[in-house]
C-alpha cells in the first residue's frame, strides 16, 4: 500500500510516518511538506518512506506529481489559523483534485482522510460557544466548510474517491494537559495515529471520527485492547 502524508514534518504528521514505517502493509509512504522530511539515522524501515517538498501547494509542479502516481490513501492535516484560508480550504481542495487526477493501478477508491477540529461546525447555523468566546469563529466555520467540500468530492468522484472527517480534540502527549475548555474531549496522539493509519490501510468505519472513536480504533490498532 502506498500512504500519501500530507504535513509529514508537523505534530501528528511525525508519530503518523513513525507508526506507518512499522506497519508492514504499509510498503511506500510520500511524505509532503513544505520542507524535508527527516528521519534519525538508522531508523527501521526508513527506506518506505519518500519525502518529496513542495512550495507550492496551489499548483502542484510535475516532480511533485509524479511521486503521486498510485497513491492508495491520504491523510491530509489542517494548520494553524494564520494560514488557515489557504491552508485548510484552498489547499486540501487542490490535493484532493490533484490527487484525483493522478494515474493509479489499483481498482479500489483513494481513500482520503481530513483531519479537522471537533468544534468545527458545518453549517453557518451552528455556533459553538467555545470559538465565539475564543474568537475562532470563523477559523470554526472554515474548517467545516472544508469538511463538507471533501465529502462532497467524494459523492461527485462516481466512486474513485472515499473521504472521511477525523474530528480531532485536543492531541495530548506525555505530560501534557488538555486546556480546561468546556465539552472538548482530549486523545493521545498516539491513538489518532493509530486509528488514522488503521482507516488508511483497512477502509474507513464512517464518513465522520470523533476523538472516541479514533480512541477506539486505534487502542485496539495498538493492541491496548481486544473490544
Amino acid at each position: 500500500m502506498k500512504l500519501l502524508i500530507g504535513g509529514s514534518t508537523g505534530f501528528v504528521g511525525t508519530e503518523l510516518v513513525r507508526q506507518a514505517l512499522k506497519n508492514p502493509k504499509i510498503t511506500s509512504i510520500v511524505g509532503l511538506s513544505r520542507r524535508e522530511t527527516v528521519l534519525p539515522p538508522s531508523t527501521p524501515g526508513a527506506e518506505k518512506l519518500k519525502s518529496v517538498v513542495c512550495n507550492n501547494f496551489d499548483d502542484y509542479p510535475e516532480s511533485v506529481k509524479t511521486e503521486l502516481h498510485d497513491v492508495d490513501a491520504c491523510i491530509w492535516q489542517s494548520l494553524p489559523w494564520s494560514e488557515t484560508v489557504k491552508i485548510t480550504r484552498d489547499w486540501t481542495s487542490t490535493s484532493l483534485e490533484t490527487l484525483g487526477k493522478m494515474p493509479r493501478k489499483q481498482s479500489e477508491p483513494l481513500r482520503y482522510i481530513y483531519m479537522s477540529g471537533h468544534f468545527a461546525p458545518r453549517e453557518r447555523t451552528e455556533a459553538p460557544k467555545v470559538l465565539s468566546d475564543n474568537n475562532l469563529m470563523e477559523a470554526g466555520y472554515l474548517r467545516g466548510e472544508t469538511e463538507v467540500l471533501v465529502l462532497e468530492y467524494a459523492k461527485q468522484s462516481k466512486g474513485a474517491v472515499q473521504s472521511q472527517i477525523a474530528k480531532s480534540g485536543f492531541i495530548l502527549t506525555p505530560g501534557k494537559v488538555a486546556p480546561p475548555v468546556p465539552g472538548l474531549p482530549s486523545i493521545q496522539l498516539e491513538d489518532i495515529s493509530a486509528a488514522l493509519l488503521d482507516q488508511a490501510v483497512e477502509g474507513l468505519e464512517k464518513d465522520t471520527l470523533f476523538s472516541e472513536d479514533m480512541t477506539r480504533i486505534g487502542q485496539k490498532a495498538l493492541g491496548k485492547t481486544t473490544q
